[in-house]
């Protein structure tokens, strides 16, 4: 007897998995090597722009927008968390001997990132699916712009800073702020960035996490007063977004 899921899902449904499966590795990397962490949930984002692409051409499911959320409650939601956690007990040098204070504090930040990213997943999905934009920071933006953070320098220099980044999505990822879909030659110049930060983010300087993170955080700043999109809505069957 076959599994339930044959024959129910499409080809976007199965990338829209793989970047579950994503997250769920980069967690597991991030007590490792803390940059290929950061590496795999910049992949993840990837996978999550093309499943979008691929409901369009092909056709989503009636399970793609549920499969979506709860694949970036793990890529965008937990990983970013841990990797956040990581870079911020190791740069402080926080042990886990004793519960401390310190400890205290970075494991609150992390998990209400976790609690603010799911409830926003759960808003996006009841409530944004149709327009040209979205209300509050995208949790694909914040998992980037972390991720991004990480690659562009030791993060062992700015243990702090990175903590500070995340406390703030918390806030952002359940603002009012209305921040607009890319259109298409925006995104794509986002993809080719984000690829490259992901393949060679060693090269020159380390000039494509600095670039990718430049455009997130340009992005984040000044698209809700400053980006135009000529089409004011986005259609119904558009099932896979960027939440």
């Amino acid at each position: 007897m076959l599994p339930r899921f044959v024959g129910r899902l499409g080809v976007a449904d199965a990338v829209t998995i793989a970047n579950a499966t994503l997250g769920f590795v980069a967690i597991v990397v991030a007590f490792v090597e803390i940059e290929l962490a950061a590496r795999l949930i910049l992949l993840a984002a990837i996978a999550d722009g093309l499943d979008g692409l691929l409901a369009r051409r092909y056709g989503g499911t009636e399970a793609g927008p549920y499969l979506d959320s709860l694949a970036d409650v793990a890529s965008f939601s937990v990983a970013p968390a841990v990797l956040a956690f990581v870079v911020v007990t190791d740069g402080l040098g926080i042990g886990f001997g004793a519960v401390t204070a310190e400890l205290l504090v970075v494991t609150a930040v992390c998990a209400l990132f976790v609690a603010m990213a799911v409830t926003r997943l759960g808003l996006y999905t009841a409530y944004d699916v149709t327009g040209c934009y979205t209300e509050g920071v995208q949790t694909t933006l914040a998992a980037t712009i972390i991720g991004a953070a990480i690659l562009a320098g030791d993060p062992a220099d700015a243990p702090v800073l990175i903590l500070a980044v995340t406390a703030a999505f918390t806030y952002l990822m359940v603002s009012r702020i209305r921040y607009p879909d890319l259109l298409a030659r925006d995104a794509a110049i986002m993809g080719v960035v984000h690829a490259l930060a992901i393949l060679v983010p060693t090269a020159a300087g380390r000039t494509f996490p600095y670039a990718l993170l430049t455009l997130g955080i340009a992005y984040m700043t000044l698209s809700p007063w400053l980006y135009w999109r000529p089409q004011p809505r986005r259609p119904e069957t558009d099932l896979h977004g960027n939440a």
